[in-house]
C-alpha cells in the first residue's frame, strides 16, 4: 500500500510545478520537489521527489530520482535510490531499479523491477 494515504501532498510542497498545458522536451534535472502535470520526453535526472500527476504523460529515455510516485503515465526506465510508488490511477511501461516500491490495486506495471539494498 502507498504511503499516499498519510503523505498528502499539496502544491505548496513542491518548489517547481509543470502545468498540464506544457509540453517539455529534452531533459530535466533538479534539486527540490518536483510535480509535473503536463507532458515530458525526454530525460529527468533529479536529487529529490518527483511527483507525476494523474494528467501527466511522460516519454522517457530515463527517470533518476531518489523518490518517484506515479499518478499518470510514464513509458520509459526508472532508477530510484530509495522507493518508487504508483498509484491505483498510476501507469508505468519500462523497467524499475530500487530499493523499495509500493503498487496501490489497480495501477499498471509493465517492465521488470529489480530491487537491491545498494
Amino acid at each position: 500500500m502507498s504511503d499516499l494515504r498519510n503523505d498528502v501532498l499539496e502544491d505548496g510542497d513542491f518548489d517547481t510545478i509543470l502545468s498540464p498545458d506544457i509540453e517539455f522536451k529534452g531533459t530535466i534535472s533538479f534539486e527540490k520537489p518536483f510535480l509535473i502535470r503536463g507532458k515530458v520526453s525526454g530525460a529527468i535526472d533529479a536529487s529529490a521527489l518527483l511527483l507525476i500527476d494523474e494528467e501527466a504523460t511522460l516519454e522517457v529515455t530515463t527517470i533518476k530520482s531518489p523518490r518517484v510516485i506515479i499518478r499518470g503515465t510514464v513509458r520509459g526506465e526508472l532508477i530510484s535510490a530509495d522507493k518508487v510508488e504508483i498509484t491505483a490511477t498510476g501507469q508505468l511501461n519500462g523497467d524499475i531499479h530500487t530499493k523499495e516500491i509500493a503498487m496501490e490495486p489497480g495501477c499498471v506495471f509493465n517492465g521488470r523491477c529489480v530491487m537491491g539494498r545498494e
